[in-house]
């Protein structure tokens, strides 16, 4: 689902709106902001879409935090690296766009 809020947002850093729903078709422009086009707060969607689509891949592969910081105790205590070869996996595996 298209995020239309964080679009108008990056358009509009101080846009103000009511969006319900999440429907560009039930948006209302408050306080005197100028409204935007439609297809343009479409297309920012979609270049953030596209941006952004590494992120939850990589949240999804990173370890549970605990899991990290256990394996940064072990790490300092052995001195290895398995924290860090752990991430660098997780990015190299699902690099930025």
């Amino acid at each position: 689902m298209a995020n239309y809020t964080k679009a108008i947002k990056e358009i509009n850093q101080s846009a103000q709106f009511n969006l319900n729903g999440n429907d560009l078709d039930n948006i209302e422009w408050t306080n005197g902001t100028t409204p935007i086009a439609k297809a343009d707060i479409e297309a920012k969607a979609t270049e953030i879409e596209t941006r952004d689509a590494h992120i939850k891949p990589r949240h999804n592969a990173y370890p549970q935090i605990q899991e990290q910081l256990d394996m940064q105790y072990h790490d300092e205590v052995n001195g290895t690296t398995t924290w860090k070869d752990a991430i660098a996996k997780v990015k190299s595996d699902n690099p930025k766009a």
